[in-house]
């Protein structure tokens, strides 16, 4: 067999763009370093909510959206003459492997936040819809993406916030997921990528695009990287939890951060309240020193106080209060 249709006569294979697997390294060490962030705020080696942070979310979903973006643009490259079935399906059924690869192991790690449709899903699942439009008329594909990406910005239901229907994406509340990555708007980053490869192979930009070889050591290995970003991406992430959490369970660093995360509360609220900075410190780490002695910091977290713990705290504040001020301890 060939990996043509019946009756369709196999095109032939376009020259491989350096750019495209410098571009595809570049997007995959972006990743890598999102990824090592959120692990590292995970298990609390540093401090920013990396899943939530509004800076950390767009950085995010950039690489995303390069990534998808690149997809577009290899369907095109591999396929757009003629779908070479044979190589389609074995990568197809490669991406499909890592997805459930990937659901099975945060299946394990975080059960209350699996990955259910991340990347590798979305992935395998565009790559099929995609196909039907490597052909289709530009004005098409323009606007079927543009319809996938404007969608959810007009439609939501609060049917697709449960997992069955979350990864079409028209959600009001995103499920408790690791990673997800809906078919609207993402599908339509595959689209512009499809649409951009076309018209660049159209042009007389493709030949001199072809044409570049670059030779340094960093675009070699941006490009080897690039050749092979699906294999780095499905072993990148055990490899860094399988240092990370190690690391955290001999060194604690979560007991530093919430240290610190007490000191930082506690400061700002001292110095609001008009006492010095230097002895807002003074006061605070007396502070520390009695929440760690008398164990009470799911009280502090948690806002549920009993009246013993209560009692401690009032106890320990005054004591605190009596260093800072030494006034308050003189006899009346």
């Amino acid at each position: 067999m060939t990996d043509a249709t019946v009756g369709e006569v196999p095109a032939p294979t376009r020259p491989r763009f350096a750019v495209i697997d410098i571009a595809r390294g570049g997007a995959i060490i972006a990743m890598m370093a999102y990824h090592l962030c959120w692990d590292l705020s995970f298990f609390r080696f540093i401090a920013p909510d990396v899943g939530y942070d509004p800076e950390w979310v767009l950085f995010a979903r950039s690489i995303l959206a390069v990534f998808l973006f690149l997809v577009g643009v290899g369907l095109v490259l591999g396929h757009g003459r003629g779908i070479r079935w044979r190589a389609f399906w074995r990568r197809w059924l490669f991406l499909l492997a890592g997805a459930l690869a990937i659901t099975l192991g945060t299946w394990l790690v975080f059960p209350d936040s699996f990955v259910y449709f991340g990347v590798l899903h979305a992935i395998a699942l565009f790559s099929l819809l995609a196909l039907p439009l490597l052909a289709a008329p530009l004005l098409v594909v323009a606007l079927v993406a543009a319809i996938v990406i404007a969608l959810p910005f007009v439609f939501s239901d609060a049917l697709f916030n449960d997992k069955l229907f979350s990864w079409l994406g028209f959600w009001q509340v995103p499920p408790p997921t690791n990673d997800l990555v809906p078919v609207f708007p993402w599908f339509g980053a595959v689209l512009v990528g499809v649409i951009a490869m076309r018209l660049l192979l159209a042009s007389a930009w493709a030949e001199r695009l072809a044409s570049i070889r670059p030779t340094g050591r960093l675009p070699r290995l941006l490009g080897a990287m690039g050749r092979w970003s699906l294999l780095i991406y499905l072993l990148h992430q055990p490899i860094l939890l399988g240092i990370i959490a190690p690391a955290a369970a001999l060194l604690h660093p979560e007991i530093a951060m919430r240290q610190n995360d007490f000191l930082a509360s506690c400061q700002s609220t001292c110095v609001d309240s008009g006492t010095t900075a230097e002895l807002c410190t003074t006061y605070c780490q007396c502070g520390l020193e009695g929440v760690e002695a008398n164990d009470l910091w799911h009280a502090i977290y948690s806002g549920m106080v009993s009246a013993d713990e209560q009692a401690k705290l009032d106890a320990r504040n005054r004591q605190c209060s009596a260093l800072i001020y030494p006034e308050l301890n003189a006899p009346q």
